[in-house]
């Protein structure tokens, strides 16, 4: 999409997770399935855009539902002047690059151990990184974790630019899904 695209536009309720990470005071929106299904993808992708007229940029998170999420963090709450429970209004467009995502040490580690896996990871999008970083991370044991980091490093050196049967959306794998709302 480019920026001359049209902005999407609609009405959520702003709600509070659950179980806030610690130190968080953190609020989210559930995108509604129809606004959703006018982004170009069901996984992650950045945005920019209002919600009541403050101007924001991040990166919606897919729901495992076939819909996103937005994390809407203090001071993107405060700047729309929005109480949680309240109907916020939002305005979003894609934003065309996606940014860098941040590298776990780990991953940094083995990457510089591993000249052609590096040379690769170099070439590759900044979506593509982000799913290979997602598949990593999401691992649950540390033994998995490092597993994964090594077979990422012999994958990328063998020249595999994307993870294999990655599910971008979480919805066949239920590896996204929005935070449990407080109630």
């Amino acid at each position: 999409m480019t920026t001359t695209a049209s902005k999407i536009r609609f009405k959520a309720r702003l709600l509070r997770p659950a179980a806030p990470a610690k130190g968080g005071s953190w609020t989210f929106v559930v995108l509604p399935r129809n606004v959703s299904a006018k982004l170009t993808t069901r996984g992650r992708t950045t945005v920019k855009g209002t919600i009541n007229g403050y101007p924001f940029r991040a990166t919606l998170e897919p729901d495992g539902q076939r819909s996103h999420w937005l994390k809407v963090n203090r001071k993107m709450r405060e700047g729309a002047d929005a109480n949680v429970g309240g109907i916020v209004t939002l305005a979003i467009l894609p934003a065309g690059q996606e940014p860098e995502p941040r590298v776990p040490a780990d991953l940094r580690r083995a990457l510089a151990a591993a000249p052609k896996a590096r040379v690769l990871w170099s070439d590759i999008t900044p979506i593509a990184r982000r799913d290979w970083i997602h598949w990593i991370t999401s691992a649950k044991r540390p033994e998995t974790r490092a597993r994964r980091i090594d077979n990422a490093c012999e994958m990328l050196a063998a020249g595999k630019r994307r993870v294999c049967c990655f599910d971008r959306s979480g919805f066949y794998s239920k590896s996204f899904g929005s935070p449990n709302a407080a109630h």
